[in-house]
């Protein structure tokens, strides 16, 4: 995944709940960012993965800081893209922003409600809520 790309590491660990708390486990987590100078790998599809929640609801990524991309007068502050779906649960698609991010306040996309959790340098953190359909 990671194979000669320039960059910080970064490690996303997480859970996917339903809105009761209840673990949601076989969910899959869907993960894709540019790479640290703003590229998207559009013909090999490095920096793009996905992981299937384990009993307890967890997911782990290993990927790298997004950088910064766009032009002059318009740039996307850094973010990872993730898709999140679980059994009987309608999909999720949504990005996940850093904290203290200088562009963050001026990208029309940032939510606070978005912002990962940095427990160091290498490992952020951020569980999804997803909504059981009845009968799901």
């Amino acid at each position: 995944l990671l194979d000669g790309l320039p960059g910080e590491v970064l490690i996303l660990e997480g859970r996917v709940f339903s809105t009761t708390c209840q673990p949601i486990s076989n969910a899959i987590v869907d993960l894709w960012s540019c790479d640290a100078k703003g590229d998207y790998d559009n013909a090999g599809f490095k920096l793009r993965g996905h992981q299937i929640t384990d009993a307890q609801g967890r997911f782990r990524f290993q990927t790298l800081m997004p950088g910064t991309y766009g032009n002059s007068s318009f740039r996307r502050t850094p973010h990872l893209h993730v898709k999140v779906q679980g059994p009987g649960t309608p999909l999720l698609t949504t990005q996940l922003y850093f904290p203290d991010e200088p562009l963050n306040l001026r990208d029309g996309f940032f939510n606070p409600a978005l912002l990962l959790k940095r427990q160091n340098d290498k490992l952020a953190t951020f569980d999804f809520v997803l909504p059981v359909r009845a009968g799901g």
